[in-house]
């Protein structure tokens, strides 16, 4: 694995913006996450890190000769998306890092603390609007997580609820690039038809009765591989820029009558949200840990699949929170409730994984694409990443197993006295995601949000 603890990861370095010396802030000095954001001035957003409650705009930076041209030449601060800097190697973004961290640390460089600028290149969060901040391309969600097919697989073949190839290789789909969304973007409850209710009838038509989040990280795509090319898993992460919260908006209505023989497509399409913070592999370094260990009797991974680095680090502990507020709640004042924790160290296969049977058949990745983990589930039904699973009363990880059919289902109660086993118009999704360690600062995702309005029927 390329990213190693240094420096930059010292629990003790301070920053003079005080807001990011805050033990809950999400963004530390030792973060630093890609943004890109909008403040009205220009038609473009401007790419920036956030740190503390505060944004840095990197553009003026650049334009101010803040960087040396020979160091970031490869660093393209001046576009409308993340894209330039995910194509620059491990190497500069190394640098980069450094440079940064000098120029905001306390003890460091004093340049941009006295540029008499500071105001224009320095904003508060607040005052600015997130954008989407990477221009994908391609979009590929997995289904990765074993305790999440396992419920799901458990629902509806309880005698079989992993199909042969699960173990063998990390099952996943191309999804629809145009619809990811940044946090905040209202979704449109989606159209479509729905199984009939008895065999040999015919499909229902109109808006999703059972609209559902996915709980998942995203992986954006750094540096990509030429086509007819593979990626092998020890360069894997070298091909990866950072991580990011991905709510993955599910209609299992839809789903359930589509699914079969070619797998989603309008359950799945209509809209993807992606937070607007994209954490680097370099933060996250602290916090690697173990890839999953197979259980005795499960296939190992291929060769090319398998690596003593990924076996040692190639997965990542970060806790992942889901909140619901529903209209009713926000009109009477109240806060969100929490519906699960999980975490995505729990995962069957690891981000390097992904990526090495992604491009093994010669497929080409690019900067700025999105690979998607699938739903983040763990063994118990507080940590399950779906209100799927979350609502269903079977749990196949009981001893023994409590199997029932899947149309069982106990209802999330709100403070509001309502009840939910799916989203319903006006809701609010909320995910966090955050890494902790003891010897080191606590990192941030952000947050993810979306509020589900009726569907158009015009």
């Amino acid at each position: 694995m390329p990213y190693a603890i240094d420096e930059t990861h010292d629990p003790n370095l301070k920053s003079w913006v005080e807001s990011a010396n805050d033990p809950q802030s999400d963004f530390p000095i030792q973060n630093l996450p890609f943004v890109m954001f909008d403040d009205g001035s220009s038609s473009c957003s401007y790419v920036a890190v956030a740190i503390g409650d505060k944004v840095l705009n990197l553009h003026v930076l650049e334009e101010q000769d803040f960087f040396e041209d020979n160091l970031w030449e490869e660093m393209d601060l001046t576009g409308c998306s993340l894209n330039g800097i995910a194509n620059a190697s491990i190497e500069t973004r190394n640098r980069f890092r450094r440079r940064l961290q000098d120029l905001l640390k306390v003890g460091g460089s004093d340049e941009l603390r006295n540029y008499e600028h500071l105001d224009a290149v320095l904003k508060n969060q607040s005052e600015v609007t997130m954008t989407l901040p990477i221009e994908s391309g391609d979009y590929t969600d997995f289904y990765a997580s074993i305790n999440h097919a396992t419920n799901v697989g458990s629902m509806f073949r309880p005698d079989n609820p992993l199909l042969p190839n699960y173990k063998h290789i990390p099952i996943g789909y191309h999804g629809r690039a145009s619809s990811i969304v940044p946090s905040g973007t209202s979704i449109k409850r989606p159209i479509g038809q729905q199984a009939p209710t008895e065999d040999g009838g015919s499909p229902q038509f109109g808006p999703c009765k059972l609209l559902d989040y996915e709980m998942e990280m995203g992986a954006i795509i750094g540096r990509g591989n030429d086509l007819g090319s593979r990626i092998p898993i020890e360069e894997a992460e070298d091909h990866i820029l950072g991580m990011c919260i991905l709510n993955d908006w599910s209609a299992r209505d839809l789903q359930k009558w589509e699914y079969q023989p070619l797998g989603p497509f309008l359950a799945k399409n209509f809209a993807s949200t992606v937070s607007p913070y994209i954490v680097t592999m370099e933060a996250l370094a602290p916090f690697r840990c173990a890839g999953s260990v197979r259980p005795e009797g499960d296939p190992q991974p291929l060769p090319y699949m398998d690596s003593e680095a990924n076996r040692k680090s190639g997965g990542v502990d970060i806790t992942l929170e889901v909140w619901l507020a529903s209209a009713q709640m926000r009109e009477q004042g109240m806060g969100p409730i929490k519906l699960s924790t999980g975490n995505f160290r729990d995962m069957y296969w690891t981000m390097a994984q992904m990526v090495a049977h992604h491009s093994v058949n010669g497929c080409n990745l690019n900067p700025g694409d999105l690979l998607g983990s699938g739903t983040v589930s763990g063994t118990t039904r507080e940590s399950r990443g779906s209100l799927l699973e979350l609502t269903w009363d079977g749990d196949p990880f009981a001893n023994p197993p409590k199997l029932v059919p899947g149309t069982q289902r106990t209802p999330i109660k709100l403070p509001t006295g309502e009840e939910r086993k799916f989203i319903a118009d006006g809701d609010e999704i909320i995910m966090k995601a955050y890494c902790e360690r003891e010897g080191y600062r606590r990192i941030g995702f952000g947050e993810c949000r979306g509020i589900i309005e009726p569907a158009n029927m015009g």
